[in-house]
């Protein structure tokens, strides 16, 4: 038995195994030369994973150019009386809108609500359509130091919650009411904002990022950055008008029945 073993392992690797190595070792360094493997080297046939995927978002948008021209042809209001338009509409904010206000679009904390009518920068079909295409970069910058000592802030927190009548502490809110100037600048002497700016309403009980005194406090102390990203880049003009339309439909729901 040990003489068969020792037999076994004296034996050479048959030839056939030997060749199926060196097949596998010269498709490997083909493959290398050809495609993408080796760091930065995009291989010689340029192949790339986005490059195939942008050549299936081409090949899908070249069919539905026929369908996309007949929508452009429509005015937003009259898209959004369009049951196919609307089917359409609807699959592009799945896909590319619904990850942040939401499959219902009525958002979250930090996510505008797009059934709601309250729009931080407008909300007519043209100014839906300007911010998918663009993006927003809202900022609020900390204005702590601009109202005066942390219980200054807490007067204008009250004054703030009094201009859309929710509870609050009125000796303060009064108090609060001439440092509220240093917020007026961007909100309006009457607090109800300013689109060009995107400064919201402060007077309609609409929060989004978040209700009553400490988180207005909050905000007077840190500030806010809130990113839209521009879709301009990721959709055609005729995918965005449609999109834009879909989304003015939510908040416009008589206007846009058949």
């Amino acid at each position: 038995m040990w003489d068969e073993d020792l037999r076994e392992m004296n034996n050479p690797m048959p030839r056939w195994w030997m060749w199926l190595f060196v097949i596998t070792i010269v498709f490997a360094l083909g493959y290398l030369v050809a495609y993408p493997g080796l760091g930065a080297y995009s291989g010689q046939l340029g192949w790339s994973t986005l490059g195939e995927y942008q050549a299936e978002v081409d090949k899908s948008n070249q069919q539905l150019a026929p369908l996309y021209a007949k929508f452009t042809a429509q005015t937003p209001e009259a898209l959004a009386r369009d049951a196919n338009a609307m089917a359409v509409g609807e699959r592009l904010f799945m896909n590319n809108c619904a990850q942040c206000h939401g499959s219902d679009a009525r958002g979250s904390k930090g996510f505008p609500n797009l059934t709601d009518g309250d729009w931080l920068h407008g909300g007519t079909p043209e100014k839906i359509l300007e911010t998918i295409t663009q993006g927003r970069h809202g900022v609020m910058p900390p204005m702590a130091a601009a109202v005066g000592t942390p219980d200054d802030v807490k007067n204008v927190a009250n004054y703030v919650l009094s201009l859309s009548g929710n509870p609050h502490d009125s000796t303060r809110a009064q108090l609060g009411k001439p440092k509220f100037v240093v917020c007026a600048a961007c909100h309006g002497s009457n607090g109800k904002g300013t689109q060009a700016l995107g400064a919201p309403n402060l007077t309609d009980d609409i929060w989004l990022h978040g209700w009553g005194e400490q988180a207005i406090i909050n905000m007077v102390n840190n500030g806010k950055i809130n990113d839209m990203p521009a879709q301009g880049g990721r959709l055609t003009a005729a995918q965005i008008q449609v999109l834009a339309a879909y989304v003015w439909g939510l908040s416009n729901k008589a206007s846009s029945r058949p």
